[in-house]
């Protein structure tokens, strides 16, 4: 685990110096196949125009880039949830002994993506719930798969949703998902916003996150944006 993490920030120095090269994107595995899955039998009902929610997920990098590309999401910022706050930068989460998870908070307009459908696209396309502690080429308890709900609705919706989804046998295997309790989302570092959409040759995205982000278009296209909500210039 150190040492993929030591090899993650010495390649995100080169990609943001423009000399990273596609002869190491081996290094990194591959990308997760996507899986259809029906939508949640129970959604919210709800007038509001805005909602937030956090989804972990393995990389933020890659969940990001996948939540930025659908349709009614109006922002989603990479960070950190489940720990403290002054354990909240990278180098310190990637210990992986700090409680946090790398973490996405989506906010969105639930009167044109519900909540009920942000879930279908994290267990579908955004990451693999299967995988404890890890995600793809990447291990350790700040990498698991967990959603922190924000209210009791999403809290039913959520576990609601994990338990159609088992009951149906959508996975090869058990959804390893936990819902954890709310205590604060603590946006990350300026250089791991938006790296998706900024570094698409970076080796990491090319083999794990761009594909994502082409399967969010081939199985959701009704759901999928061309153009990207991105932090940094707020559209």
């Amino acid at each position: 685990m150190k040492t993929l993490f030591t090899w993650r920030r010495t390649l995100l120095g080169l990609a943001a110096a423009g000399v990273i090269g596609q002869c190491l994107a081996f290094s990194f595995g591959a990308a997760e196949d996507a899986v259809i899955i029906p939508p949640p039998t129970l959604d919210e009902t709800t007038q509001a125009d805005s909602e937030r929610a956090v989804f972990a997920g393995g990389c933020f990098w890659g969940v990001q880039g996948v939540f930025q590309h659908v349709k009614g999401v109006k922002k989603a910022v990479s960070g950190y949830a489940g720990g403290a706050a002054n354990t909240a930068q990278y180098e310190r989460v990637s210990s992986g002994d700090t409680g946090h998870a790398e973490s996405v908070e989506v906010t969105f307009d639930p009167r044109q993506v519900s909540y009920g459908t942000l879930l279908q696209i994290y267990f579908s396309v955004a990451h693999n719930p299967t995988e404890l502690n890890r995600q793809g080429p990447d291990s350790g308890t700040q990498y698991r798969s967990a959603l922190f709900p924000e209210n009791t609705e999403q809290q039913r919706i959520a576990k609601a949703y994990i338990v159609q989804l088992d009951a149906a046998r959508s996975f090869n295997k058990p959804i390893v998902t936990k819902l954890e309790t709310y205590n604060g989302f603590y946006p990350a570092e300026e250089e791991h916003q938006d790296f998706l959409t900024e570094h698409p040759t970076y080796p990491y995205i090319v083999i794990n996150d761009l594909p994502k982000v082409a399967q969010l278009k081939q199985l959701y296209p009704d759901r999928y944006q061309e153009k990207p909500i991105l932090v940094k210039t707020g559209s």
